[in-house]
């Protein structure tokens, strides 16, 4: 899959600001400092498409992005900032558990977790949230190159073990910095695009 447009199209709070195209969507999901924009911005090969903050915590809406006219990214609240106030929290839940049963376009389940750790108990409920709704997903270890090899398959091993991963969803590890891990997520991203437009065209001809 190569990425000829990129481009943010709206924030929402609620199912009736999302958009009403049709295209398929990936939510992406990670604590507010494991590196999620700078994964977006990785991704697309887009600098600032997804505003990387020095001030963890601040997206607070479901941030919709145009892939090639094919596809949404739903960049959603980054959890786990202590400076959230409770009812900021409650309100973040609600508006990504809205989205998580509402959202028929909904595809995949993104992950994102710090690679040099174990998951958290924010990163544990996060994902028990997409296998509770049956969203199939993929988690992302991001800063692989923080990483030193010889350390790499013990630290997928721990974050399988602590998310108690299913081996039907895929894990990638990932560097923004030097984009390793690119290809195989677009050619994942890819495939399920296809499916999503075949069952389509299978349901309009029943």
């Amino acid at each position: 899959m190569q990425i000829n447009k990129a481009e943010y199209v709206k924030s929402c709070v609620r199912a009736d600001h999302y958009p009403t195209d049709g295209l398929p969507e990936m939510i992406f999901a990670g604590r507010s400092n494991v590196g999620k924009s700078s994964f977006i911005n990785s991704l697309t090969n887009r600098k600032h498409l997804a505003r990387v903050s020095s001030r963890p915590g601040k997206t607070q809406t479901l941030n919709f992005y145009n892939i090639n006219d094919e596809m949404y990214l739903v960049d959603v609240p980054g959890y786990g900032y202590a400076k959230v106030n409770r009812s900021l929290k409650e309100s973040f839940g609600r508006m990504i558990e809205e989205y998580l049963v509402e959202r028929e376009e909904l595809i995949l389940g993104v992950l994102l977790v710090d690679y040099r750790h174990k998951p958290t108990p924010e990163d544990i409920a996060m994902y028990g949230l997409y296998k509770y709704y049956e969203i199939p997903t993929l988690v992302i270890g991001t800063k692989k190159d923080k990483v030193n090899r010889s350390q790499y398959k013990k630290q997928e091993k721990l974050i399988k073990e602590t998310l108690d991963f299913d081996e039907d969803d895929v894990f990638v590890a990932y560097s923004s910095e030097t984009h390793e891990g690119r290809e195989e997520v677009l050619e994942i991203f890819e495939d399920l695009i296809k499916q999503y437009h075949e069952i389509i065209v299978e349901m309009e001809q029943e």
